[in-house]
Order: structure tokens, then C-alpha cells, then sequence
């Protein structure tokens, strides 16, 4: 089944509205007909609303409500990924894969040694493109919600801004004990708020992570190897599914 966003002010009672992007892809590409069933959220609820196309009119599909399905595609624990920028298409594919296995926003990071830098032009249209990315992989998934992208930030900024986040964690390849690791993760309670912060290629500056530490992120290990960054944020979201969904 066919999973589309429609904004909160486009559902009025059984009336539900499908426009722009949706509306092209339903009517041109995916040449569906009238009565075809298809499952639409608000991206705010959660809430899932299955219903049939009804009509087409000159830029929407007008939509009718057969019943409306709470959704449980969601982490019962908020959980923001702090990315620092990779190089080529990786943040792509960061996040379409986090999207899929549950992050709750992703705010992309320029720490020290990355080698991407983005000027504010370059930022807003990445920024732009990542959304689309993260529309996309909402509706492939049937999640609840539009996982929200961030404005890049630098460092600093970026560890204020989870500040009032309940937990941080800061991955690191000089950390040990991953039975803190495996005791955080599993102490995890429902509706907290979980900041990762992910590294880029060539890893936190010590500065950086002494930083981290000063402002209550915790370092811990990911295990014996050293993950690429693509990798790390993609191995914490899958022990969060594994721990909170299990």
C-alpha cells in the first residue's frame, strides 16, 4: 500500500487532500483510480488514515476516510542524531537509513575535521535536498511522522543545543567498557530524549571531545572496531530498535 504526507489543515472531517509532489506522483506516475485505498499521515499524530482516492480535481486528489489506524511505527524514545558532515552522498544515505530504523530529527554538525565545508548558500540547498531524502523515507517506511533536518551547525552550537536533551551520548574510538554502553541503551525509559553525536571520516579532535565532556555528553564505545561514519549511526539506531521494540 501507497503511504502519503498530507498537512493537518488538508484533513476535515472524511475529507482529506493530497497535493503538489503527492498529487503528480498519484495521478501521473502511479496512474491510480478511483476507489484505490492508500494510507495518508498528518506528520504530526502519528495517526495513520487509511482511505480511498474519491476524485481528482485540477491540482489535488481528493480523498475519502475509511477509519484512522493509531500508528506504533514510532521509537518510544525521541531520539536526535547530531551528524557531522561526511563527504560525496553519504549524508544521504545517513539519512534515509536512520529515517527508516526511527531517528526523530537530524541535525547536521561541522566539526573540525570534516572536509566538506558548505557556505550558507550551499547549506539551505543541501538542507532542502536532505528533506526531500527524508520525506521520501518516511513514506517508504509507513512512519507516523516526517523525521525534521536541522540547519547545519557548528560544534559548539550543536552541544548547546542538546543541552535540554535527556540524554548524550558521543561515540568514540578511544572509549572503553561497553558495558556503560550496553547499561545506557538499556536504561533508556519511554519518552526520554536520546542525542547521538556522530563523527565524520576522520573522527572528534580532542578538543572536541573534551568539550563534549564538559558539557555532559558521555563517550562511550561502539565495539573493538572502528566503524565508518555511515556505519556508526546506523549500528546505534539498530540496538535502539533492538532494545526498545523487542
Amino acid at each position: 500500500m501507497y503511504h502519503f504526507f498530507a498537512d493537518p489543515s488538508d484533513i476535515s472531517g472524511r475529507d482529506i487532500y493530497l497535493r503538489g509532489e503527492d498529487y503528480n506522483h498519484i495521478k501521473n506516475v502511479l496512474r491510480m483510480k478511483q476507489g484505490e485505498v492508500i494510507s495518508v499521515s498528518d506528520g504530526v499524530s502519528g495517526n495513520e488514515y487509511r482511505c480511498h482516492i474519491e476524485d481528482y480535481a485540477e491540482d489535488f486528489v481528493h480523498c475519502r476516510l475509511d477509519f484512522i489506524k493509531e500508528k506504533d511505527t514510532e521509537l518510544p524514545v525521541k531520539v536526535y542524531l547530531f551528524q557531522s558532515l561526511p563527504k560525496g552522498d553519504k549524508m544521504e544515505f545517513i539519512i534515509q537509513k536512520t529515517v527508516e530504523l526511527g531517528v526523530t530529527k537530524i541535525i547536521p554538525v561541522a566539526s573540525k575535521r570534516c572536509v566538506v565545508k558548505l557556505d550558507e548558500k550551499k547549506a539551505r540547498s543541501k538542507t532542502e535536498r536532505w528533506r526531500g531524502i527524508a520525506e521520501a523515507a518516511a513514506k517508504q517506511s509507513m512512519r507516523g511522522i516526517i523525521p525534521e533536518i536541522g540547519e547545519v551547525l557548528p560544534f559548539e552550537e550543536a552541544l548547546k543545543y542538546a543541552e535540554i536533551l535527556d540524554i548524550r551520548l558521543i561515540p568514540y574510538e578511544l572509549a572503553s567498557d561497553f558495558g556503560k554502553t550496553r547499561d545506557i541503551i538499556e536504561g533508556l525509559k519511554q519518552d526520554q530524549s536520546l542525542a547521538i553525536f556522530i563523527g565524520p571520516e576522520g573522527g572528534y579532535a580532542e578538543e572536541e571531545i573534551a568539550a563534549a565532556e564538559n558539557a555532559g555528553v558521555i563517550p562511550v564505545t561502539l565495539g573493538r572496531r572502528i566503524l565508518r561514519t555511515e556505519t556508526a549511526a546506523m549500528t546505534v539506531m539498530s540496538w535502539l530498535v533492538y532494545r526498545l521494540e523487542s
